[in-house]
């Protein structure tokens, strides 16, 4: 009798044994035996678990909809999957899937603003990419938003937000409308541009916009800090004294090129932005730039030069004291 009850719970064990590592399997070892598919999948507002289960059946994504709905019962997330869209794939286990259901770990946009790109610029990205229309970005850069962030107050309410469209990674959800995209970059440069920046941009009896269209010509100008920090100590002497900015970028911002050196006859283009017809800044920033031109805008290099030059293909910045001496630079590496 006793070696008979040994004999059943021993069976039983097995049986019980084998019943958990069938389970173990099912749950959390991905779907091995097919080919890695990477899917989208929505749950829409009210659906109910045994339909989302299914549903991953059907696609191929999980092996069991039992295993996917008898998971979310004993890890007490049945009633917890939450509406949105997920990314999802067949290398990924039950229980990933039904965690990051609960989580609301749904798919994003991962959109990458470059240093230095115009609001066209990322304009054409975003349609490129799927993310936005070009036409929605535009509109809702020419939106006033300075209710919502007051370091626009000194922006000229004809003009876009060119330059204040902080270049960073932003993620945003695909049911979200292009203000939020836009409402995150100018967070973003609300928060870079800190409270002792702007109190430092007050003492120099600047305003920001002053500084954020600086900056827009320095990202364009320069690629490394020393060489625009010094751009930036030149084209602040040439303003001081009534001297035209000269800037190649600003005309490039003009025709639309990205001329290393720009064509005599553009130069001669009647626009606001023309800082070699009109001294002064112009009309407004010509790029988004990054922090590093911002506040190399702030505290720029004091030097003796009036004259720069980026050597053609080289990186290097030609900086001269003498118009003859510019000059000299320019057959050198221009002709």
């Amino acid at each position: 009798m006793i070696y008979r009850n040994r004999k059943k719970l021993t069976i039983l064990g097995l049986i019980l044994t084998a019943v958990f590592l069938f389970y173990i399997f099912e749950v959390y070892v991905p779907n091995l035996g097919s080919a890695t598919k990477l899917e989208q999948y929505v749950i829409q507002s009210g659906k109910g678990t045994k339909g989302v289960a299914d549903d991953l059946k059907k696609q191929g994504i999980i092996k069991s909809s039992f295993f996917f709905r008898f998971y979310a019962l004993v890890s007490y997330k049945y009633s917890k999957l939450q509406a949105g869209k997920y990314d999802l794939s067949s290398d990924m286990s039950i229980s990933e899937i039904v965690n990051k259901m609960a989580l609301g770990d749904i798919s994003t946009y991962k959109i990458t603003l470059l240093e230095g790109w115009t609001i066209k610029d990322m304009s054409d990205y975003l349609e490129k990419n799927n993310f936005y229309s070009s036409k929605d970005f535009i509109d809702s850069t020419k939106k006033d938003w300075i209710q919502e962030f007051i370091f626009l107050k000194d922006k000229p309410k004809k003009l876009d937000l060119e330059g204040y469209i902080f270049p960073d990674t932003y993620q945003v959800h695909p049911d979200d409308n292009i203000d939020v995209l836009t409402e995150k970059a100018l967070s973003n440069f609300d928060k870079k541009l800190t409270p002792e920046l702007k109190q430092e941009i007050t003492k120099q009896k600047k305003t920001i916009f002053q500084i954020v269209t600086m900056a827009s010509i320095i990202e364009k100008e320069a690629s490394n800090t020393e060489d625009r920090k010094m751009i930036s100590g030149i084209l602040w002497k040439r303003l001081k004294v009534g001297f035209p900015l000269q800037v190649d970028a600003s005309v490039n911002f003009i025709t639309g090129k990205s001329d290393s050196k720009v064509a005599i006859k553009d130069t001669k283009i009647d626009s606001p932005y023309n800082t070699y017809k009109y001294a002064g800044l112009p009309l407004g920033p010509i790029s988004n730039p990054g922090i590093d031109s911002i506040l190399a805008a702030i505290y720029p290099t004091d030097n003796p030069y009036w004259y720069y030059l980026a050597a053609d293909g080289t990186g290097q910045t030609i900086f001269s004291e003498t118009v003859e001496e510019h000059q000299a630079a320019i057959d050198k590496y221009f002709k």
